[in-house]
Order: structure tokens, then C-alpha cells, then sequence
């Protein structure tokens, strides 16, 4: 053979080669990625997720396989993978026969709920309206993430096109009954509730907006009835918890209610929902009413790691954090209420240097009368008795407490009176104190007090 026309055997052999290895690249690929949701199905997901991540090493903007990598974490219940590469695919994917749009947009909609990121969620249910629009959940879960915004408005037009699309969708006539409650219209609120549970009875959602409405009205033991027929249903199973300890919470049963808000975290096994931030503001406040005021820090700090600005949480601990370095204030607090009889009486004996003539406990805290006994011969002398009130509730004093305090001392004759109050005073109330016998002591003081009544012993 020619030196040319090996040459040309060579050339042709390495053009055919490279051929080869182009349409195997191109058929291969392919057919691996197909595979993966062939594996989801039969739980060989760890297979998949290897097969994935393999591709990906070679051709990390293949999307079809980011895809099904984020479907092998879920199905492995990894959702907090599953969701990056969700949103990978969501930001740069072209959907088309091998990538269907409505699938992903349904499954990544659940993800964002999941993951209490409303405002994406909402965007997705709102194009799957546009791809899917005779399907009512569609409609449904937006119309309930407007409402979850208050966006009253536009959440009752979408929940009114779900029951359009579907007459008997008992969630949908449920919540627009709430929303007719909400704006005071009683009449048609019923109504659609009434239909919501005539439809299906075992809907048990709708029992749950049955409970808010008379929690409203403050019936509150047909509220709790209907809270624990709302907890069958197990989507919303957090929240009829949360809503039933409210309601035990309204009626100043603060341990009944503290159960509650702790199975309503209990739920939570990975702390992600947002209902469990409000569960443990309750029961941080059921511990505040019940002066464990070390187990609501706790609550209080769980909180603050996930939400620095979720309600009053930042405030609760700078008020609090004294107690740490402060005994004496956090005695006054966190003891019971025959030991807080006694530190109020040893306060105005001792620190006030006032002999007490009463003293009686409060619902609020502690009342004492009493009279000077700094002066010399003050036995002799005819006696002014002057008013004490020692208040330890978690609220500021208010300008009524002001008012009733006055009453009292006209009362029993009682020329001067003293408030004391860990938590302070609303300004009506510091207003209204101006001018008048009363002498409000905020916390600043009161510490100072306290130190000096426990170092004289």
C-alpha cells in the first residue's frame, strides 16, 4: 500500500473514531439522564443521586438533571437540598417535552410553602393558573396565600373563581366565610361555613374556621370544640393547636394553654414552620403570666435565632436580661406569691421605712398600707397612712390602674400612694399620674429599692 493512501486510511480512521465518540456523547448523555427518573420510581434514589451528580460533574448547566436530583432529595425527604436545585432550575431552565413546566411549577409551589417563602409560592401558583386553568387548587392556594397577606380583596375574587371551577370545594366556601366575617357581613359568613361542612363533614379545615369565627365572637368552648376537630386534619394540625391554647390563653388558663403551644412545636421535628415562632411566643408568655420567667428567656431566644424582628421578642430580652445580675428583681418576679408578700412588706419596712398596717395579696401583685417610722416618736404622733402597690404583671401599668388606685386611697384615707412596676407605665398613665398624690417607681428604681430592702437584712 502507498505511503498517500495509508495516510488517508489513517485520517479516515480517526475521522470515523472521533465520529464514534461524538455520537455515543450524544446518545449516552441522554439516555442517563432518562434513567434517573426510572430509578426515583423504583427507590433506588441514592442510585439516582449518584447518576445525577455524575452528569453534572461533566455538564453542570444540565438542568433536566438538576431537576431530577432535587426529586431523589425529596423522595430521601432531604428538602432542604431539593429546594437549591429546584431553584436552579426555576432560574435558568428552558422547559419543553423532556422538562415539563406544570409538573415542576406543582412541585416547587410546595417546596416554597414548605419553606414558609410565600411570596415565591405565590408567584408559581400564579403562573400554574395561567398553565392550568380549569384545575380550582390552583386558584385555591393562591386565593389562601393572599389571604395569609391580607389581601382580602384579591384573595376573595380567587377563592370565589375556585368554587366556580368546582361548586362542592368545601376548604374554598370555608375561608370565603371567614372573609364575609371578617368585613362583619354574619349572614353570608354562616352561610358559606355552613355549606363547607354540609358538603364535607370530614373537611375538617372547615372546623378550623368555624373556631376562628367564634373565638371572635368569644364563644370560647365552642371554639376549643371546634379547634379539636380541626386537629384531624393533619396539614393543619399545628395551627388548631396554636388556636386552641389561644383560646385557653383568653380564659387565663395559662398551663392548659402552655400544653398546648408545646405539642404544637413538638410537630415541628425540624423547626422550619412559621406557625411554631408563634407557638413559642404564647408559651413564652404563658411562662411571663406564670412567673417562669427563665423558661420564657428560653423560648424568647429560640425565637430571636430565626427572627430578630418577630414581634416583641428583641424587646422581651432587654427588659429581662437584668435578671441575670440582678437577684432582687428576679425574686420579685419569678417567687411565689406568699414570697412576694414577703419581700413587698420587707421593702416597706426596710427600704421605705414604713411599719405596714395591711397587707394583701392581688391578683395583679401586692397591696400594702402603712405609716411612717422614720420619724422620731411616730408612735405618738397621729398617723398618715400612705398606700403601696407592687405590681409584677408583664403589661405596662395603664391610666385605669391610676384611677382605681386614687378610689382606694380615698377609701382608707390615705394622703400619698406609690406604685411599683417591672414592666412600667403606658404614658396615659404617666400623664394622668402628673399632679396627683401618686408616685409611679419604674423598674430602675425598683431594683434600687429591692437591693436596698435585701441588704438591710
Amino acid at each position: 500500500m502507498s505511503p498517500v493512501a495509508i495516510v488517508a486510511v489513517c485520517v479516515l480512521g480517526i475521522f470515523i473514531i472521533g465520529l464514534l465518540i461524538f455520537i455515543i456523547k450524544g446518545t449516552l448523555a441522554p439516555k442517563k439522564v432518562d434513567s434517573i427518573p426510572k430509578l426515583i420510581k423504583q427507590g433506588k434514589t441514592s442510585v439516582a443521586i449518584k447518576q445525577a451528580k455524575q452528569i453534572l460533574t461533566k455538564d453542570p448547566k444540565n438542568y433536566i438533571a438538576h431537576y431530577y436530583l432535587g426529586k431523589a432529595y425529596l423522595k430521601e425527604n432531604k428538602s432542604e437540598l431539593a429546594i437549591i436545585e429546584y431553584k436552579l432550575v426555576n432560574e435558568n431552565a428552558l422547559f419543553g417535552p423532556q422538562l415539563n413546566e406544570l409538573d415542576f411549577r406543582q412541585e416547587y409551589a410546595q417546596l416554597l410553602m414548605k419553606y414558609n417563602q410565600q411570596q415565591e409560592a405565590l408567584k408559581n401558583y400564579l403562573l400554574l393558573t395561567k398553565l392550568d386553568p380549569n384545575n380550582p387548587e390552583n386558584f385555591y392556594n393562591v386565593g389562601h396565600l393572599y389571604e395569609e397577606c391580607n389581601r382580602y380583596d384579591l384573595a376573595m375574587g380567587f377563592m370565589q373563581k375556585t368554587v366556580m371551577l368546582n361548586s362542592r370545594h368545601a376548604k374554598a366556601h370555608a375561608e370565603i366565610g371567614l372573609m364575609h366575617y371578617r368585613t362583619k357581613n354574619f349572614g353570608e359568613a354562616k352561610k358559606e361555613i355552613d355549606i363547607a361542612l354540609k358538603l364535607s363533614p370530614e373537611t375538617y379545615s372547615s372546623y378550623y374556621y368555624l373556631g376562628k369565627i367564634q373565638k371572635d365572637a368569644k364563644d370560647l368552648a365552642a371554639a376549643i370544640k371546634s379547634f379539636e376537630k380541626a386537629q384531624r386534619d393533619p396539614e393543619i394540625k399545628q395551627k388548631a393547636i396554636i388556636e386552641h391554647g389561644s383560646c385557653f390563653m383568653l380564659a387565663n388558663r395559662f398551663d392548659n394553654a402552655a400544653m398546648d403551644f408545646q405539642r404544637a412545636i413538638d410537630l415541628d421535628k425540624e423547626n422550619l414552620n412559621g406557625e411554631t415562632l408563634y407557638a413559642r411566643y404564647f408559651l413564652a408568655t404563658c411562662y411571663e403570666k406564670n412567673r417562669k420567667i427563665d423558661k420564657a428567656i428560653e423560648q424568647w431566644e429560640q425565637i430571636y435565632k430565626r427572627n430578630k424582628t418577630f414581634r416583641d421578642v428583641s424587646a422581651k430580652l432587654s427588659e429581662y436580661k437584668d435578671l441575670q445580675a440582678n437577684d432582687y428583681l428576679k425574686d420579685y418576679l419569678t417567687c411565689s406569691n406568699e414570697e412576694f408578700l414577703s419581700i413587698c412588706k420587707a421593702t416597706v419596712e426596710k427600704a421605705l421605712k414604713h411599719q405596714p398596717v395591711s397587707c394583701e395579696a392581688k391578683k395583679w401583685g401586692c397591696q400594702i398600707s402603712g405609716v411612717d417610722s422614720s420619724t422620731e416618736g411616730w408612735r405618738n404622733m397621729r398617723k398618715q397612712t400612705t398606700l403601696f402597690r407592687f405590681f409584677r404583671e408583664p403589661d405596662p401599668v395603664e391610666d385605669d390602674i391610676i384611677r382605681e388606685t386614687l378610689d382606694t386611697m380615698k377609701k382608707i384615707n390615705c394622703q400619698k400612694g406609690f406604685l411599683f412596676s417591672s414592666s412600667g407605665y403606658s404614658n396615659s398613665a404617666k400623664h394622668f399620674a402628673e399632679g396627683r398624690p401618686v408616685e409611679l417607681i419604674d423598674k430602675i428604681k425598683l431594683e434600687s429599692i429591692l437591693s436596698q430592702a435585701g441588704s438591710a437584712q
